[in-house]
């Protein structure tokens, strides 16, 4: 520890301290837990390696890196893709060559297998699962990353705990001080006044939003699941060391922290314990307490809501919160979209994120570890004559192929009969119809339709994040009915192992795998090339004249991209007069008019057109 070490945290703390220090008196009023808080911060801030106080040095000078163009993410599970934490290290040249820049570990501390909910279920915030390796196998793999220019993402579950956490026990074990961190009553009354308000997430595999436990007679809030106690953030203590715990996982080499299920970490009673105000809170006072301590750390926030309430979680320009935000919305409505050959919606979605504030960052995905849950706007599809639970219905139909024409293979989750309410599953490609493809057509329509979804992905504004598997178009594992403990989620359809033998395939253009793969690869590359694809570029949706296609505009530093999207199985032709000139198609290399442009089926075009003055 030397001087010029504290002098910056210092230095960081100063221009924070007013600000922290109100709101968090505002939200507990204890001025010897906040000098705690500060205290502890020190700690952290100087038990950051060499190499971490470098790259704290370095974002500060450049707070915007997470913004640029040559950020491509990957999500993984860590025994799927490597086996281990060591295994994951051994394949990083894979990830350098599929021009992945960031890796999502998902989750990889400890947990009890068979009550894990794939890992959110922690029983120890400082400890990785024993199969999976150590603490020093994970700062080992994050440093080698940052020596290959990966940066390197993990979960923060901070709503709740697994009831084995240490917490949990000593609460269970009567402790009244570990008792506080949670919610728990004796008086059946109470859970049963938070019901009155409070939606359940999972009516059918977990209803309700409280477990009754025999041995305490008392009943505890689970919003997930039975095994999953939900932490009492109106206590400080809870705040104070789960930011301890944030800390130190930020000092094991991470550079993004993904806070899950940000919108239910305040909890009051009469409320429906969903985006209350203090949960801004409690996101803006873990900003600033990261660019106090580990200022090369972002905040990704995982936020499942209708759009207006998502952006909330931005902040303000003045008082941001989460760096990064995942677009939920857009990805549920291009799967709407490939169902119904409808843009409609997609267009009026992507209208309202071209008048956000360009400071604001999505992360953008087709597809990710968990269910598509089928939050539309369905005002506006009752407009278009499609009502709530007759369209779900046809959604889940389609994508498990039971509709006429659909060659898609998904299963549902979490289906509720009483509701009409079902969410899916399914790998990219299984759900672009690869898995039931037979014939050369059929299969050539499939990849067409996988690779349009990511034409589409990379075309807006954001960070591209890539599911480990559908880069070489892997399809549904259905091998996990065949394992106890995996068997009653059918999210596993989609979490299968990674099947290295179709990564060997990865520049055979022949097979789907690799036109896939270099597909996207070359997507990757366009993106980082062209000034066009800047997060502060101008972009615009255009009016194609047809629901079956999806065209959007973008420009800057004199160059325009215009991106056409066919959603149907037909070939189609947009006519844009009102933008003459001759435009290259950047995936082809082909030049054409927008008069009279060629899409194929289920195909796309990145047309190009530079301005010299």
């Amino acid at each position: 520890m030397i001087k010029s070490d504290e002098a910056l945290f210092e230095a960081r703390l100063s221009r924070h301290i007013d600000e922290l220090r109100w709101l968090y008196m505002e939200l507990y009023d204890d001025e010897t837990l906040f000098g705690e808080l500060c205290s502890r911060m020190r700690d952290f801030a100087l038990e950051r390696t060499g190499a971490l106080a470098e790259r704290d040095s370095l974002r500060e000078a450049d707070p915007e890196w997470y913004k640029s163009r040559n950020l491509t993410g990957m999500m993984m599970y860590i025994d799927n893709f490597g086996g281990t934490l060591q295994g994951v290290c051994e394949r990083l040249p894979y990830l350098e060559q599929a021009g992945v820049s960031c890796l999502h570990l998902m989750p990889f501390l400890n947990t009890v297998p068979g009550r894990s909910d794939g890992g959110y279920a922690v029983a120890d915030f400082r400890t990785v699962r024993p199969d999976l390796g150590t603490m020093e196998d994970l700062e080992a793999l994050t440093a080698a990353c940052h020596e290959k220019g990966i940066n390197v993402c993990m979960d923060f579950v901070m709503n709740h705990t697994s009831e084995n956490h240490e917490w949990a026990q000593k609460a269970r074990a009567g402790d009244a001080e570990y008792q506080s961190r949670y919610f728990l009553f004796d008086d059946p009354a109470i859970p049963a006044e938070y019901e009155k308000t409070v939606p359940q997430v999972f009516p059918t595999s977990a209803p309700g939003n409280f477990t009754f436990l025999p041995d305490l007679g008392q009943y505890v809030m689970t919003t997930f699941y039975p095994y999953q106690w939900d932490l009492n953030y109106q206590n400080p203590r809870v705040f104070n060391e789960m930011m301890y715990n944030y800390l130190y996982l930020a000092n094991r080499g991470m550079d993004i922290i993904r806070i899950d299920a940000v919108p239910y970490i305040w909890k009051e009673l009469g409320t429906d314990c969903r985006n209350q105000p203090k949960v801004h809170t409690i996101v803006r006072l873990m900003r600033m307490i990261g660019e106090i301590v580990c200022p090369s750390v972002i905040l990704l926030g995982e936020v499942v809501m209708e759009p207006v309430k998502v952006v909330p979680y931005f902040g303000t320009i003045e008082k941001p919160e989460c760096h990064m935000l995942y677009n939920v919305t857009t990805m549920c409505t291009t799967w709407h979209t490939v169902a119904t050959k409808d843009t409609r919606l997609l267009r009026r979605q992507l209208d309202i994120l071209c008048t956000l504030p360009r400071e604001y960052v999505f992360l953008n995905y087709l597809r990710c570890h968990d269910d598509i849950g089928w939050g539309l706007d369905y005002a506006a599809l009752q407009d278009w004559g499609m009502e709530e639970v007759a369209h779900k219905k046809y959604l889940n139909d389609y994508f498990r192929g039971l509709r006429e024409g659909s060659r898609s293979r998904g299963e549902l989750y979490n289906d509720d009969p009483a509701s009409g309410d079902a969410r899916l599953c399914g790998t990219t490609a299984s759900l672009c119809g690869l898995e039931t493809a037979e014939t050369e057509a059929e299969i050539d329509l499939a990849v067409r339709l996988d690779l349009t979804l990511h034409a589409m992905v990379f075309m807006q504004s954001g960070i591209p994040m890539l599911y480990s598997g559908d880069e070489v178009a892997q399809l549904n594992d259905y091998t996990y009915k065949e394992d106890p403990q995996k068997a009653d989620d059918s999210r596993y359809l989609h979490r299968g192992k990674m099947r290295w033998d179709l990564a060997g395939r990865a520049e055979d253009l022949s097979a789907p795998e690799g036109r896939i793969f270099q597909g996207i690869k070359k997507l990757e590359a366009l993106r980082e090339a062209c000034p066009a694809f800047s997060v502060y570029a101008d972009v615009w949706l255009l009016d194609t004249g047809d629901d079956g296609l999806l065209a959007i505009g973008r420009y800057a530093e004199k160059q325009k991209i215009i991106g056409v999207f066919n959603f149907t199985p037909e070939a189609k032709t947009i006519t844009c007069p009102y933008d003459p000139g001759e435009f290259t198609d950047l995936l082809s290399g082909e030049q054409y008019t927008l008069e009279d442009l060629p899409i194929p089926a289920y195909g796309c075009r990145y047309m190009e057109r530079k301005f010299t003055e």
